[in-house]
């Protein structure tokens, strides 16, 4: 009897595998750590083959320690990170480790493309600006920087298509994956030969967009030996983890909007017509003609893990964030900028730095905590803003992620922002969401509204506090001016403090 799902999402900092039934309810899940590179200043780098191994484990783990058969799978689907550009040969063997999303190592050759004038020409195609954190820069300096390998390079591909390769041995991209490719066309989702050969690419080493619930193959013998699958379960395309992540929430109608709460933070706002801003990102939908407004930042729940690291190590995040609770909104006035990795959107500054302002001999620990969490809410309001510069209204935010657990959390993300939300199983909305593309594609569910009703449930709702929500606004207010003026500052102490 085939009645159950399996789900595969490749993060950041590690993956996870998890076993779904019909109704979306998790019979079983894990997850398996695997390192991050930092080689050189700018570059943020992972293995491939480490995540396939942590695949492994993680997917072996599941079926022994349940004693779950694998025969009782229907289908599988993968999600994964944004913007990872892994070359592969012919055989599909990784031939270097890719630069992940927070990687800038690209910035000089953005500023180049940015001064040959060509940015209109993309963003009419892309509906996305240029930025180091893209696929694009990434081939070109690989290009540019690894001839060697990128001779050899058959396919670039993401890091669901990478695992999609490795259980099925197709070379796939969906869809969802194509907005970090600044020649793939939304509307169309087709490639743009021309745009790719003005930047010196060619279009032909992206295998062709499919639609993310296709079923692109089934897990090989030798996938199935090293997973403890069988073969022959069917494989779908995947797609983007912050996409997945909005389907396993439950948005999948225009102005319905996930919250991310994981390592990074933002927003995936759902519109049926494809409407852009320079300073947010544009993609596809994994719902087909649906497309998501995204604002992705480098502070969600990094910030959290950051401030215990450095800041409150003795402290669990649960007392981190009581502690925090015991000072009233706007900290005192003390607010912090979440740049800690550079910044995308939406100031796309991969000089930015995390910087505290307002201290005093008056403030402690739990002010610092509390500007730390308040800088994520006010990271998403600034996002949200630039959506409504757009014309795309938010009805209500469905929140996902580790951070969602925070009930002090979320409800200071309804203050911020003054808007009611919604949380569904957090800890599970994008290996869900990546479940149900597979069901979807399997035939298991007639389509993805039906879907959606059948295995999301909303366990709890967060309405705005109107006091606090004047507060922040104000707040808000000095938030924007400090990041505004830091761009300057950024500017200038680049480089050592060379530029003037």
């Amino acid at each position: 009897m085939k009645d159950l799902l399996l789900g595969i999402d490749i993060g950041t900092s590690a993956c996870k595998a998890a076993l779904f039934s019909e109704d979306g309810k998790a019979v079983a899940q894990t997850s398996e750590t695997y390192p991050v590179y930092y080689p050189r200043p700018g570059w943020v780098e992972q293995n491939p083959q480490e995540w396939w191994q942590a695949v492994c484990r993680a997917v072996r783990n599941l079926m022994e320690e349940t004693g779950i058969r694998p025969e009782r799978i229907a289908g599988i689907g993968v999600d994964g990170q944004s913007w990872s550009a892994i070359p592969v040969d012919g055989e599909g063997n990784c031939l270097a480790n890719t630069p992940i999303w927070m990687d800038t190592r690209a910035r000089e050759i953005c500023r180049k493309v940015q001064a040959d004038g060509l940015e209109p020409w993309i963003f009419s195609v892309s509906g996305n600006g240029v930025s180091p954190s893209y696929t694009t820069p990434k081939m070109m300096w690989l290009k540019e920087n690894r001839p060697e390998i990128y001779e050899k390079t058959a396919y670039i591909l993401q890091s669901n298509s990478f695992i999609v390769l490795k259980l099925t041995g197709v070379f796939s991209q969906d869809v969802s994956q194509g907005y970090g490719l600044h020649f793939f066309r939304q509307e169309t989702e087709t490639c743009d030969s021309d745009l790719a050969a003005q930047l010196g690419l060619s279009a032909s080493m992206v295998p062709e967009p499919v639609a993310c619930h296709q079923i692109v193959g089934t897990v090989t013998w030798q996938a199935a030996k090293e997973t403890g699958l069988i073969s022959g379960i069917p494989v779908c395309a995947g797609g983007l983890d912050a996409a997945c992540g909005s389907l396993g929430a439950g948005v999948l109608r225009p102005g319905q909007t996930q919250e991310q709460g994981g390592q990074a933070g933002g927003m995936s706002i759902c519109e049926d017509v494809p409407k852009s801003h320079k300073s947010l990102i544009l993609s596809p939908h994994v719902i087909p003609g649906q497309w998501l407004l995204q604002g992705g930042t480098v502070g969600g729940g990094g910030i959290l893990r950051w401030m215990k690291r450095e800041l409150a190590p003795d402290l669990d995040f649960d007392e981190i964030t009581s502690l925090a609770d015991t000072v009233p909104a706007g900290s005192g006035g003390v607010l912090f900028l979440p740049y800690m990795a550079g910044e995308r959107s939406p100031i796309w500054n991969p000089d930015a730095r995390g910087v505290f302002y307002g201290l005093g001999y008056e403030k402690g620990l739990a002010h610092m905590l509390r500007a730390g969490l308040e800088s994520v809410a006010f990271s998403l309001e600034h996002n949200l803003r630039c959506a409504g510069e757009a014309g795309v209204a938010v009805n209500e935010l469905f929140a996902m992620g580790g951070a969602a657990n925070s009930r002090m959390w979320t409800q200071m993300k309804a203050d911020v922002t003054g808007r009611t939300i919604c949380v569904p199983a957090s800890d599970t909305a994008t290996t869900l969401g990546a479940v149900i593309l597979a069901g979807v594609g399997v035939g298991l569910y007639p389509d993805f509204e039906t879907a959606v009703k059948k295995t999301v449930r909303i366990q709890r709702v967060h309405q705005p506090d109107g006091e606090r929500h004047r507060i922040y606004e104000k707040q808000m207010e000095r938030y924007l001016i400090l990041s505004e003026s830091m761009q300057r500052v950024y500017e200038k102490l680049e480089n050592g403090g060379t530029k003037s």
